[in-house]
């Protein structure tokens, strides 16, 4: 595995992290993690030389915390770098960061974290940063050696990056970077003013919360022809890595297959070439032409007060228009029978446009809209003539 080595560990951070966002879960429909198939990512990624762990407050509703202590503390402390956050968007009060911070610290059975950020800077977000005095607090935090680096993570506008990052040091910041989103999302400006300022930068959703790795047949056989050998998701790797100033990129991974393939393109890296950055151009210009709405399932648009689960609907969605572009002959009846497996009660109908998730999205999708084109699709579907009418009606 490839170290990157800066002004934060002159010995290395390993140049691919573990997200532990989008563990294997115990039961379809929860967030609990599976306890012995998440425990055998971690110690395979531990063997095979991964040794950045990302977790926080939210993911899986908690229990990500819970089992980075358990898995983790099976392992030498000397040898993995551990970073989680202060949710801003859970504080109400001052006294709250060094509640949240001390039961961080129980829940992960560490005395300190290597790596701790300020959770999801966007503006609102960045006011309840300053009105409870967080980074003084954790900088604290830091001088008593609770924290050995202190950052944030980003989702929002140029601007505000460059407003945050004057307003205070940084030992690194972690912003989502992935070569749909250079321009998309304005990831290109964002990495420039932190590398331009000297700040190591920690990427998130470098695969698009696996969309880039699930690619149209027309985008992904332009990788094919470029290279036979190389998965979707080792492009999107490449792209993240390849640029000067990444400390490390994290993988949100979900099965041991999927960090296998993740291991083998870091372990001997090489990053993109001329001719390379010109087959992303081609191939992104074909994902694009499919539609799909960018959606990273980070969830943290949920729980919905209405009961809609917005990312497993935006996910069928997906699916129906990648299927569609390629015209395949299941598209339709898939969809189909994917938007109606979690019952009437999550389905997009349920949504009130009461605008809840959206001001959450850190992708600032405009999901009641989306919800109500997936809810007129789905109807349609329904009073349409053919031989799947009468399974839909019954609901």
């Amino acid at each position: 595995m490839e170290l990157r080595k800066n002004k934060n560990e002159p010995d290395g951070i390993s140049l691919l992290g573990f997200g532990l966002m989008r563990l294997p879960l115990a039961a379809e429909g929860g967030q609990a993690v599976d306890r012995a198939k998440a425990r055998e990512m971690v110690d395979y990624a531990v063997d095979h030389g991964i040794n950045y762990f990302d977790t926080a407050w939210m993911y899986h509703d908690g229990d990500s915390e819970r089992f980075a202590g358990e898995a983790l503390s099976a392992h030498d402390r000397g040898k993995f770098f551990l970073a989680s956050k202060m949710p801003l968007a859970f504080l109400k009060e001052p006294g709250d960061v060094e509640r949240i911070f001390n039961e961080q610290l129980k829940k992960c059975k560490v005395e300190y974290f290597d790596f701790y950020l300020l959770h999801n800077i966007d503006r609102e977000h960045f006011r309840i940063a300053e009105s409870c005095n967080v980074y003084d607090q954790l900088k604290e935090k830091q001088k008593q050696g609770l924290i050995r680096h202190l950052g944030f993570s980003f989702h929002d506008r140029p601007d505000l990056l460059a407003r945050v990052t004057s307003s205070y040091d940084w030992d690194f910041a972690q912003i989502q970077l992935n070569y749909l989103d250079w321009e998309q999302q304005n990831s290109k400006e964002q990495y420039e003013i932190l590398y331009q300022k000297g700040i190591p930068v920690t990427v998130m959703e470098p695969v698009r919360g696996g969309a880039l790795a699930k690619l149209p047949e027309t985008a992904l056989a332009i990788f094919k022809a470029a290279d036979p050998h190389a998965g979707a998701a080792s492009w999107a790797l490449r792209f993240a890595a390849s640029l000067p100033g990444v400390q490390t990129v994290l993988s949100g991974m979900t099965t041991l297959e999927q960090m296998k393939e993740n291991i083998s393109t870091m372990e001997n890296f090489t990053a993109l070439n001329d001719g390379e950055y010109q087959v992303i151009k081609e191939a992104l210009v074909a994902y694009k032409s499919s539609g799909a709405v960018p959606c990273t399932a980070c969830r943290y648009c949920m729980d919905c007060p209405s009961g809609v689960d917005i990312p497993r609907i935006l996910a069928v969605y997906n699916n129906y228009l990648l299927n569609k572009s390629e015209n395949h002959p299941m598209a339709g009846f898939l969809f189909d029978m994917e938007y109606k497996l979690p019952g009437p009660d999550k389905q997009a109908a349920r949504c009130v446009d009461c605008g809840r998730c959206e001001s959450l999205c850190p992708q600032h999708l405009k999901i009641p809209s989306y919800m109500k084109e997936i809810d007129s699709l789905y109807e349609e579907r329904k009073s349409a003539p053919g031989p799947h009418s009468d399974f839909l009606k019954k609901e």
